[in-house]
């Protein structure tokens, strides 16, 4: 690990020099990558060389101890730094670990209502509003992308674009089936009815890194549907866009324009196709013991909010939290910390072995 810190190192300050020179001044696109990267190497660096300055004043403190009346002095301190030094290790090793290249880019964040019918509905509204909460608290924009109402309230599905930095790296756990219990208020005998919703965090995906072959594309528009009034489209601005080969199929209806739909929905096709390539290199090297680190996949039920206890139960780790009404208003961090804690815990055991 030292040598690999050392290198990094020796390869932060080059690219400090680099940025200096003329020539890089000069040239826009090597400037971006070379700041990107410094900017990269700009935290390990940092705690590196912090965990190099507590070495040297913990061998100082060592020293002390042979000093007449600072033996007392000389505990304490080195009490201190030997801890110091523990914790800057444990987060050099996490720092080291191979970065998913998905973290700092924005989100399209899926909510669909399962199985419980209205009250299904009703819940996928709830935890869409809880999410929506939780990225205006991190100051990142959240934009509805499509959005179907359910008979009685809430969404059947609704589909946002979460933009801000380390969105998908602080959302990427949330999907999988998320169970709610509680007394429907349509329930007259006081029952606690379960339902589910399900959540998909997909990565946006750039232009550059899905590569879309218009001839794979059946387009269609049509004419949006409403329930009457003004909201009702008169021309056919609906568009339907089917992926041929992998027979991914987008719909948005949500616009006036025909433009502005299509262009919508072809972020979240690019987005969709992406994470169906980056689950098929999973799957491919899902025998290298390193990879089993789990993959948080939609099938899974991650996660319980049980209302009459006000209890909301993560199943991956076990943790249960007495404060549904805090995770339900957008404090989510509380459940977010853990469960990113744990999965990095479990790459770095992975990377070790």
């Amino acid at each position: 690990m030292w040598d690999k810190l050392r290198d990094l190192e020796v390869k932060f300050e080059e690219i400090a020099h680099k940025l200096t020179q003329p020539e890089i001044a000069g040239n826009p696109k090597e400037l971006m990558r070379l700041t990107k990267e410094h900017s990269d190497l700009s935290e390990i660096v940092a705690t590196y060389r912090a965990h190099k300055k507590a070495t040297e004043e913990l061998a100082g403190a060592k020293v002390m101890l042979n000093e007449r009346g600072m033996e007392d002095i000389a505990k304490e301190e080195i009490r201190l730094l030997e801890g110091e030094i523990e914790g800057l290790e444990k987060e050099l090793q996490k720092l080291l670990l191979p970065k998913d290249p998905n973290d700092e880019k924005n989100v399209i964040l899926e909510v669909r209502a399962g199985t419980g019918g209205d009250e299904a509905g009703l819940f996928a509204a709830e935890l869409f509003r809880a999410y929506t909460r939780y990225c205006e608290g991190r100051k990142w924009k959240v934009e509805i992308l499509s959005a179907s109402d359910a008979t009685s309230g809430g969404y059947k599905e609704v589909i946002a674009l979460v933009s801000g930095k380390g969105a998908f790296s602080r959302l990427k756990y949330e999907r999988g089936v998320h169970r709610v219990q509680r007394v429907p208020v349509t329930e007259t005998q006081g029952r606690v009815h379960t339902s589910t919703i399900t959540v998909a965090v997909l990565p946006e995906a750039e232009e550059v890194e899905v590569d879309i072959n218009q001839n794979d594309l059946r387009i269609d528009v049509f004419r949006s549907s409403g329930a009457g009034g003004q909201s009702v489209n008169t021309t056919d601005s609906a568009v339907r866009i089917t992926h041929i080969p992998t027979n991914t199929v987008v719909v948005m209806m949500d616009e006036r324009s025909q433009h502005k739909n299509k262009e919508k929905a072809m972020r979240v096709l690019r987005s969709r196709i992406l994470e169906a390539k980056q689950e098929a290199a999973y799957l491919e090297r899902r025998d290298d013991r390193r990879s089993q680190v789990g993959t948080g996949e939609r099938s899974e039920k991650i996660r319980t909010y049980n209302f009459p206890q006000s209890r909301v139960t993560d199943h991956r780790i076990g943790l249960s939290l007495h404060s549904l009404d805090a995770v339900m208003g957008g404090d989510l961090d509380p459940l977010i910390d853990p469960i990113t804690a744990y999965y990095q815990a479990e790459a770095l055991r992975a990377e070790l072995n």
